[in-house]
């Protein structure tokens, strides 16, 4: 049959590595496995892990080839392959009668494995070992996986498993380990390049190392699918002269011009609204979508971020030559706060643009925000810059010469006295004072110092009046001070309660400096001291037993009503989780209709 009568077979096929040294990016696992056969150390099962395309099968494949290995020269496992072996054609073509290849995903079952376990106590018919190979075993179920334990930890010595699987978390620890586990890992952009380049100069396919990088990068480690990508662009690109170019590349596979993302992240750092807007708009109308431009723009912020650390990056050979010089350039310029801020509002954004039914416009939303905030200082900057204005203010305070200070000794100094001068930025340092109650309980509270610049128009100034615990309640509320309302729900049994007074009963496991901390937030809030003490007597119950009572009442109530009842019974097991109360409305608001269900009137119940 001639060549041109033979039917097309896919690159991903026909390029399929046949031994070790035609597999790339996988150099740590070809290691183990050649020191392991050559002492002998052949393990019983093999799971082989890692993304879609990186060569789990092949792999499988290779090493059952390796295991079975026999010419007139070696009759012996061995990584050794040069040579085609006497079970190498049937192995590679998956026909062989003693290499036994299953979809776990049709297989899922404990029959399957039963029948599995059942022909493995035979010898091989021809090979030297009996190879299962289960690819995507995570799918067997969970009695398949059990029922396969036994054999997989005592196997007879003939029989050897290798497992595949891209979710090794749904593989039961009780299967892991009984195997060798070799995770694949994904394939180097630069390498993966040039494993391409090799495959068109085979095909006699003329293409740009642009249009390569951009393959490489588009199939994100995995040789299957940067092997299918260029075989739809060698189709893409038959009927043009020159080859493959990097821009039919962008076409196809509806990306962005890396020069392009390039100009774009400059406008969006030079606060370039305008700019930045025309750039997304022109990149879509030739074909680029909105989430694939903001991720190569995220791309592009995460390499100058690297670059700025990591100098060598730039020899990356996934990159192009506009990447390297710009990046650099970027790097040296861009400070990692700024970059920071860019990739935190650009990694949410593509959240929204992803879930947006107008990608379009949440992508330059997303941009609009970014060109804005690129001219804003950072929190730091700002921080210095309030500090340096306090030191610009506070200069004429912190004059010797600005007044006569007074001596320790009662007596004037002189302007020129070395006796140390308050500057106005300094906090006022608190003194302690102490109240004692009735119960004799002593309560240390803080008394600031009045400020000295501040004069009469301190806040404390400002008195407020709480008649009830109620009130209190509502002022730590409205302070929004959450813990401060927390502790007093769990903790405070409330004995009495004046306006500047109250007498409380605590819990055992309140916090020793509640108290304290509660008289400094009330003397803030109300402009007064606040006399705290601790009774013996038992008090009224805390805020959360209330509420706890009043939600087992509830809780009592649904259970005796009929209709609860009545549905309870109807459907055996099922049980009150939770009670809405419905709000009652009024004559003047809302007249009850005259067919209303009077059973519908009270509770709403929830019942699982």
């Amino acid at each position: 049959m001639t060549d041109a009568a033979q039917p097309y077979r896919v690159l991903a096929r026909k390029y399929r590595p046949h031994s070790f040294e035609d597999m790339i990016g996988q150099e740590p696992m070809v290691q183990t496995l050649s020191n392991a056969f050559k002492t002998g150390r052949i393990a019983q099962a093999y799971m082989m892990t890692g993304v879609r395309g990186v060569g789990k099968t092949t792999t499988a494949r290779i090493l059952a080839r390796a295991l079975n290995y026999k010419t007139e020269a070696i009759d012996q496992p061995t990584i050794d392959l040069s040579e085609e072996g006497e079970h190498c054609r049937a192995i590679i073509e998956g026909r062989h009668m003693d290499i036994i290849e299953m979809d776990a995903a049709s297989h899922t079952g404990i029959d399957d494995i039963r029948d599995l376990i059942e022909s493995a106590q035979y010898r091989p018919a021809t090979a030297r070992y009996k190879v299962y190979i289960i690819d995507e075993v995570h799918m067997l179920s969970k009695s398949a996986f059990n029922g396969l334990l036994k054999t997989l930890e005592e196997p007879p010595e003939h029989l050897k498993f290798i497992f595949a699987t891209t979710e090794i978390r749904k593989v039961p620890v009780t299967v892991l380990s009984r195997c060798q586990r070799f995770d694949l890992r994904r394939i180097d952009a630069g390498e993966l390049a040039e494993y391409l380049g090799k495959i068109c100069e085979k095909e006699g396919v003329t293409i740009e190392p642009d249009a390569l990088a951009l393959v490489s990068r588009a199939a994100e480690g995995s040789a299957r699918d940067a092997l299918s990508m260029l075989d739809q662009a060698i189709a893409h690109g038959s009927t043009q002269e020159g080859g493959i170019t990097a821009e039919s590349m962008r076409t196809m596979l509806g990306l962005s011009d890396r020069a392009r993302i390039v100009d774009l992240f400059e406008h969006v750092m030079k606060g370039e609204v305008a700019a930045s807007l025309a750039e997304i708009k022109a990149q879509y109308d030739i074909g680029a979508e909105p989430q694939v431009v903001l991720n190569d723009l995220a791309d592009f912020i995460h390499l100058v971020t690297r670059l700025k650390y990591v100098p060598d990056a730039e020899n990356d050979r996934g990159l192009s030559e506009i990447e390297r010089t710009k990046g650099k350039e970027f790097a040296d310029q861009l400070s990692v706060r700024v970059l920071g801020r860019a990739w935190q509002m650009l990694t949410k954004g593509l959240t929204e643009v992803s879930a947006s039914e107008r990608p379009l416009a949440a992508a330059e939303m997303v941009l609009i925000r970014m060109t804005h905030a690129s001219s804003l200082p950072t929190p730091d900057e700002l921080v210095k810059d309030m500090q340096g204005k306090a030191s610009a203010r506070a200069a004429p305070l912190a004059s010797p010469a600005a007044s006569p200070s007074v001596s320790p000794n009662g007596g004037e100094a002189s302007a020129h006295s070395s006796a140390p001068v308050q500057h106005a930025e300094t906090p006022p340092q608190p003194t302690m004072s102490s109240e004692v109650s009735s119960g004799g309980q002593v309560l240390a509270m803080a008394q600031p110092q009045p400020d000295p610049v501040a004069g009469n128009n301190s806040t404390n100034s400002e008195f407020r009046v709480l008649n009830t615990f109620d009130e209190l309640i509502f002022l730590v509320e409205d302070k929004r001070d959450l813990s401060l309302k927390t502790q007093i729900k769990r903790h405070v049994r409330l004995v009495s309660f004046v306006d500047g007074r109250m007498e409380v009963n605590l819990v055992e496991n309140a916090p020793r400096d509640f108290l304290p901390t509660l008289g400094k937030r009330l003397e803030e809030w109300t402009g007064k001291r606040w006399m705290l003490s601790i009774s013996q007597e038992e008090g009224a119950p805390t805020l959360s037993e209330v509420e706890r009572a009043e939600s087992a009442q509830r809780m009592d109530d649904a259970k005796s009503d009929p209709t609860v009842e009545a549905i309870m019974k109807q459907f055996p097991g099922s049980r009150i989780v939770n009670i809405r109360v419905r709000q009652e409305e009024t004559e003047e608001t809302l007249e009850p209709a005259p067919d209303d269900d009077e059973d519908q009137d009270g509770l709403d119940e929830f019942f699982e």
